[in-house]
């Protein structure tokens, strides 16, 4: 019971407040780590895989003793500390904001709005791929903000969800194929392909209900990427609409427009809402680990 009461109450803090503080904030923390130590570090392809694995065990390692901590306090504070850091692994109502935004005819602040939740270069999409552009990142971060962090604490408890959150902090910094990056962030890379793999079928498998026949076709076709595709080709199916990143996939339908991204934050609350009675229902039965102070 007292699981599902820190659950429900970092779920209520989330929608009524949104985001901690920058400064009191874990991933911003993890952000600070990765950034302190990627400035300072000087490239080489072997040097650099073996640095940027040992950052991603140090990061996942402070990610671990953080979400330990409450584990040696005396109630309540335990309980306190744990729905603060248990709300810090998943955000519902910031990624909705940031995605709402593109909603402008504006095509300056519709790029500007674009450029923040995605990491390609706006100033070169026009308004149909910034329009598909924030429908991908709503999507993608569907099962990177909600879906998989919940899900690891369901199976780990705090600690598989803070470490989750961690990880997909440094994929999302370092794990890019380029010069910069190839080796640096290869490990982090692979790590958070490894723990993405079942959340993003399992995202897939949420939109099930809103067309099941349109969703596994779509499917089908998500072959470019590991995990990060799936989700966006079933967000795509739902909407009936065209998603695609030039040169990595492209899914097919309609161009999609303003009215599209209404529509696919309507989709979003649907499949978030399916996923939080269903994570509310498994902590209801004590099957699992996830808060055992």
């Amino acid at each position: 019971m007292e699981a599902l009461v820190v659950f429900a109450l970092a779920l209520l803090w989330d929608l009524l407040l949104g985001e901690p503080p920058s400064l009191v904030h874990p991933v911003v923390w993890y952000g600070k780590i990765v950034g302190f130590l990627d400035k300072r570090w000087r490239r080489g392809p072997l040097p650099d895989f073996f640095a940027g694995t040992l950052l991603t065990l140090v990061v996942v390692a402070f990610a671990l003793a953080l979400s330990l901590l409450p584990f040696r306090l005396p109630p309540p504070l335990s309980y306190a500390l744990a729905l603060y850091f248990l709300k810090s692994s998943f955000a519902v109502r910031s990624l909705h904001e940031h995605v709402a935004r593109t909603v402008t005819d504006d095509l300056g602040e519709k790029r500007k709005a674009v450029s923040m939740i995605v990491s390609r270069n706006t100033r070169e999409l026009d308004e149909t791929h910034l329009n598909s552009a924030a429908i991908e990142s709503l999507a993608e971060n569907l099962n990177d903000s909600v879906v998989a962090p919940l899900f690891y604490f369901l199976l780990l408890g705090l600690p598989g969800a803070m470490v989750y959150r961690a990880v997909n902090t440094l994929d999302a910094m370092i794990g890019y194929r380029n010069e910069r990056y190839e080796f640096f962030g290869k490990f982090a890379a692979r790590l958070d392909d490894v723990l993405n793999f079942i959340p993003a079928r399992l995202t897939v498998l949420l939109y099930l209900p809103l067309g099941w026949r349109r969703v596994l076709g779509h499917y089908r076709l998500a072959r470019f990427k590991i995990n990060s595709d799936k989700p966006i080709a079933a967000m795509g199916a739902v909407l009936g609409v065209m998603l695609e990143k030039r040169g990595v996939y492209r899914f097919p339908g309609r161009e999609p427009t303003n009215d599209d991204i209404k529509l696919a934050l309507r989709v979003y609350r649907i499949v978030v809402a399916e996923w939080i009675l269903i994570v509310a229902s498994i902590i209801a039965t004590g099957v699992c680990p996830c808060l055992n102070l």
